[in-house]
């Protein structure tokens, strides 16, 4: 995507654009990098149900990269993306379920995520999943 009309079209609500000027504010591409921007715009795309922008703003709760930490709020998000699919946001939630960051510790819970993960082939979750139920 061009960098001509990006914002403009972010600013009318275009998911694709929004998530690829988050991504611009978080590893400073075009722009000076600026992890609060990139958290905003992730968030108008994550609101829409843009899963990978969902997974993004997760991540950035989770590491309080221009948001506050807040474990809860990353697991929110993961959810959302792990619920469309989201390999990876699913391996993500199995561990906080496991570590109960965020969330209350539920290793069944855990599980059931490092499953959805681990039969997508995210090799972190099938060995996540062998030593939970080894």
């Amino acid at each position: 995507m061009d960098r001509d009309g990006i914002r403009e079209r972010a600013e009318r609500g275009d998911t694709l654009a929004q998530f690829t000027l988050g991504s611009q504010y978080l590893f400073g591409r075009f722009t000076t990098e600026d992890h609060a921007e990139a958290a905003r715009w992730y968030r108008a795309a994550a609101e829409q149900g843009d899963v990978r922008a969902q997974f993004k703003l997760g991540y950035m709760y989770d590491h309080g990269l221009g948001v506050a930490p807040d474990h809860a709020e990353a697991a929110r998000w993961f959810r959302a993306a792990a619920e469309q699919g989201d390999a990876i946001a699913q391996d993500q939630l199995g561990v906080m379920y496991e570590e109960g960051r965020g969330v209350p510790r539920d290793h069944a819970e855990a599980a059931r995520w490092y499953w959805a993960a681990a039969e997508q082939g995210v090799v972190e979750a099938q060995q996540r999943l062998s030593k939970l139920c080894g």
